[in-house]
Order: structure tokens, then C-alpha cells, then sequence
């Protein structure tokens, strides 16, 4: 049985672009670029196009560009370093719609100064709450992040940074599901930004932090001047080319298999919806909330179809607990319980979203037939 994977906002497979480069660095230019000799000072050169590379992508100096394990390493390096740098005092505004390595990295390092932004019913923090925050010296950092992991609604982020900029408050934004899908131009108008090669067609464990051009060092690790001193041990040099290769070979794709396939999803199974229906979305995403049965349930019966996708956040897939981000838009447990994230990569054609929806049709008339012989009906949401 051929299987379909959709679930590219978990992980996506490495694209031949990016293993070709890889397998080129191992195999030819694993020298340690820090060696005093002229086959390892070749390697720091291509290290350093790369990084010039994406920091004209992202349009920042290169020295703001620090290459690092990913984007939970890179999030988890903002607030720690904010908890250093901050006023004790200081309160941190969070979207409450953040991945877990930004919610969970805040609660450690700040604890009760964290400062929860309202959201709309498509989980967009409210603009007009941030500005009078900001105006009233509330907040001492803000972050919040471009385009969300479980939805693929975005983020009014250009605008977060302007304000913060013109409030003097420093500014983080989690570009992992961004980056490689959206155009990047001005992303160095964060203060803070991270991202993650895996995302979009690259190796697992690279990715970046853009830091900001003024300011107190950020010292990530120590032991080696690395990374301009802000991040100590020898580079991935393989992963960062490769996830450099994997960037340039990212196109981002039309909306309109991915929108026929709504359409008719919504009309095989009725009753299904959209969540952020009318907000902006990634053009790989949509977030749907099954009519019956628990997304489990959904996720195990379109696998034995031989279709792969998720009901959230691969980081917190297999908890108990019910989503963050569906609970922050406003819904009930019940209703998260039965939402289905359909995440597409740039290899899916429109013959693979027609056969997801004949795969749903399917799982939902499996389920329907279940349920109709169990002796007893018992409703669960595992």
C-alpha cells in the first residue's frame, strides 16, 4: 500500500537538494572549520556564504545570524536570556497560541510575570490589546509567532515588531512554520526570530536565531568563540548547508488543491469545519473539526487507508491533555477532541489531496460501521 503523508508541520522529508549537499560537506568538507589550515579555512568560507546567504534572505547583518541545534534550542535561548537581561519586575506578553518550547521555556525562567495576549476565534492576537499594553509600560518583551503549528493561521508579526520597536521592547518571533513556506523579507525587523531547517525539506537538529544588531552578548554556550562567541562547539557545517539548499529549493505552492479538498471533505463528511475559516493561512494547512469521533480514532483509521497526518502538535501528540492552542481559540474539550490537522509538503500533488478525501470518506464510513456493531456504544475521546 503506497502511503500519503500529510503531516509536514510535524516534519518533512529531507529533500534531494539538501541531501546532495550534506552528503557533498561529509564526504569532502568535514574538516573543523576553526583549523589553522587552508582545506578547513575552505570550509569556514562556505559556512560563512551560507550564513551571508540567509541573512540576506531574512535581510539582517550576518553577525545577528547564529546557527544552532533548532528552534526549541533557539526559544529556550531568548528567555533565558531575557531572564537575565529583564528587570525583575519585568513582565513578558506571550500569544497564548505559542509552541510548547516558547510557552514552557517562558513558565520556567518567568513564572507569574507572563502576561497572556488575547486572541480572536482563529487564535490572531488582538493588535489594538498589544499597542495599549505596550503604551502603558506593561511589558518589558513581547513574543509572539508568525504562523502556528496546529492551525496554519498567521500572525500580524510585521506589525507585533513595528510596535514593540516604537515601545522600545524587545521582540521575539518563532518563524520555525514560516520560514521556507512564507516569504522571509523583513524578518530581521524582529529582534529575536528562530527557525528549523526540518520544516521545509532540511536535516533534523539545525536551524537559526536571528539576534538583535545592538545590545548585551547572548551567550548560548561556552567553551570556544564559535558563531561570532554566542554559541561554543564545532559547527554543523553539513546541516547548515543542507538546510541552506533545502531553502532555496522551497517553493511554496497555490492554495488550490488544498482548497478543493476542503470543499469537498466538508461535503463527504457533513458537518466538518474549518478552524480560523476567513483568517490567513500557511497555503500546506488546515486544521478541521470532525463532526464525530475523536481525532484518535480519525488518525488510526486514516492510517490503516494509508494516510499519515495528525491531530496537533507533534510535540505534544500522545498527552492526554487537550490543546493549548484549540482551547486558547475558545474551544470546548469535546470539540478538540475531534480536530484533524492536514499539513501538505512541496512534493504533494492535487491526485494525493484527492486521495486523502476519498481516504476520509472511507474512514468515516469504517467508523460509522464500528460503532453501529459495538454491543454498546461508549463515547470516548482516546
Amino acid at each position: 500500500m503506497s502511503r500519503l503523508y500529510f503531516d509536514h508541520n510535524a516534519t518533512t522529508p529531507l529533500c534531494p537538494e539538501a541531501k546532495a549537499a550534506w552528503l557533498e560537506v561529509v564526504d569532502t568538507h568535514w574538516m573543523n572549520p576553526s583549523s589553522p589550515y587552508r582545506a578547513a579555512a575552505a570550509v569556514q568560507v562556505r559556512l560563512e556564504a551560507a550564513r551571508a546567504e540567509l541573512a540576506d534572505l531574512c535581510q539582517v547583518e550576518a553577525e545577528r545570524l547564529v546557527f544552532c541545534s533548532g528552534a526549541t534550542e533557539a526559544n529556550n535561548v531568548v528567555f533565558r536570556h531575557w531572564a537575565q537581561r529583564l528587570p525583575a519586575s519585568g513582565r513578558v506578553g506571550l500569544s497564548p497560541v505559542e509552541h510548547p518550547s516558547v510557552l514552557e521555556a517562558a513558565k520556567h525562567y518567568f513564572g507569574e510575570r507572563i502576561e497572556y495576549l488575547p486572541v480572536d476565534a482563529a487564535g490572531r492576537v488582538d493588535m489594538a490589546v498589544l499597542e495599549k499594553r505596550l503604551g502603558a509600560g506593561g511589558l518589558a518583551a513581547v513574543s509572539i509567532m508568525a504562523a502556528n503549528n496546529e492551525t496554519g493561521v498567521l500572525q500580524a508579526w510585521p506589525e507585533a515588531a513595528q510596535l514593540c520597536r516604537r515601545a522600545g521592547v524587545p521582540y521575539h518571533c518563532d518563524a520555525s512554520q514560516w520560514v521556507g513556506k512564507q516569504p522571509m523579507t523583513g524578518m530581521g525587523a524582529g529582534h529575536y526570530v528562530s527557525g528549523c531547517a526540518h520544516n521545509f525539506g532540511g536535516p533534523k537538529g539545525v536551524g537559526f536565531l536571528i539576534l538583535p544588531s545592538q545590545g548585551d552578548p547572548c551567550r548560548i554556550t561556552f567553551g570556544g568563540g564559535q558563531e561570532y562567541g554566542h554559541r561554543a562547539g564545532t559547527e554543523d557545517v553539513a546541516g547548515v548547508l543542507a538546510m541552506l539548499a533545502a531553502l532555496r529549493a522551497a517553493k511554496p505552492q497555490a492554495t488550490t488543491a488544498r482548497d478543493a479538498f476542503i470543499a469537498e471533505i466538508t461535503q463527504r463528511v457533513a458537518g466538518t469545519q474549518v478552524l480560523g475559516e476567513g483568517a490567513e493561512h500557511l497555503w500546506n494547512t488546515v486544521a478541521l473539526v470532525m463532526p464525530e469521533f475523536s481525532s484518535t480514532r480519525w488518525v488510526r483509521a486514516l492510517e490503516k487507508a494509508g494516510c499519515w497526518l495528525s491531530s496537533g502538535s507533534a510535540c505534544s501528540t500522545g498527552h492526554a491533555s487537550v490543546s493549548h492552542v484549540l482551547l486558547a481559540m475558545g474551544l470546548d474539550a469535546a470539540v478538540a477532541g475531534r480536530v484533524l490537522r492536514v499539513s501538505s509538503g512541496f512534493e504533494t500533488s492535487r491526485a494525493d489531496w484527492q486521495a486523502l478525501a476519498e481516504a476520509f470518506t472511507g474512514a468515516y464510513q469504517s467508523l460509522r460501521e464500528a460503532d453501529a456493531a459495538s454491543p454498546s456504544k461508549v463515547i470516548s475521546i482516546d
